[in-house]
């Protein structure tokens, strides 16, 4: 694990915001940690510890998720998209390693804005074949390991083919699971898991329990289209600020 310096009093709070927001997001939607904490995050600390973090985090998330959820997994779509999340992944480290910070933050403020079309869209892709889901999962994948925010292709293609909230919920929590697991092998192989990077984290943790505590009671006392606009307007926001900050 490399080195790095003491983290700030500012850091830590935006951070635990971050994660307390997204955690809530995650619980209620199914999905949605990486694409909010992330561009919070980046407005106290650089996109590289930002995708880290968030990625240490995601591990405890999506875990419980997919172990509270696995009855309803539908298991043939999570292997698809695993398989096409782990060929992806291998790019998307490469893209991370090699590019500016100001470049990340374009990057992820692009895909950000991209992810919230894709998830506005309403199109029926039942009868497509299992190249989709590889296909999804690859794209997945890619950000996963760049930018952190792997879950726009999966919910594309998952509420393309209809999937109830239950069974939704359960796939996408399992796929980012062993996605998470992976990514973050990579970048401890990469020497990308700082010691404040790890501090984080650790800090972040009861704040991220809490907000899965309180979001999961919400699920039934949230009208799905609502919270819909409400996820898709934080984050425009998210993406606007994350690109005005790498233009600054």
């Amino acid at each position: 694990v490399a080195d790095s310096a003491a983290v700030t009093a500012t850091e830590i709070l935006v951070v635990v915001a971050a994660v307390l927001i997204a955690s809530l997001t995650q619980a209620v939607a199914g999905f949605g940690f990486g694409l909010l904490s992330v561009p919070i995050m980046t407005l106290a600390i650089e996109p590289k510890l930002a995708v880290v973090v968030s990625t240490l985090m995601a591990i405890f998330t999506t875990s419980w998720q997919a172990w509270h959820g696995r009855a309803h997994a539908d298991r043939t779509l999570v292997k698809r998209m695993t398989v096409g999340a782990y060929l992806g992944m291998p790019l998307g480290l490469w893209v991370f390693v090699v590019i500016s910070d100001n470049a990340l933050r374009l990057a992820l403020g692009a895909a950000v804005l991209i992810a919230v079309v894709l998830l506005a869209t309403r199109i029926n892709l039942h009868h497509v074949g299992p190249v989709l889901d590889v296909g999804a999962g690859f794209v997945s994948g890619v950000l996963n390991t760049s930018v952190s925010t792997n879950g726009p292709p999966l919910v594309f293609v998952l509420q393309a083919r209809q999937l109830p909230p239950d069974r939704f919920r359960g796939t996408i929590a399992a796929v980012f699971a062993f996605s998470n697991m992976a990514s973050l092998t990579l970048f401890i192989a990469a020497g990308k898991v700082t010691r404040e990077g790890l501090v984080l984290a650790a800090i972040a943790v009861p704040v991220m329990l809490c907000g899965q505590w309180a979001g999961l009671p919400l699920r039934r006392h949230f009208d799905p289209e609502r919270f819909r606009r409400l996820v898709l307007g934080l984050l425009c926001v998210a993406a606007i600020s994350t690109i005005v900050a790498a233009l600054a």
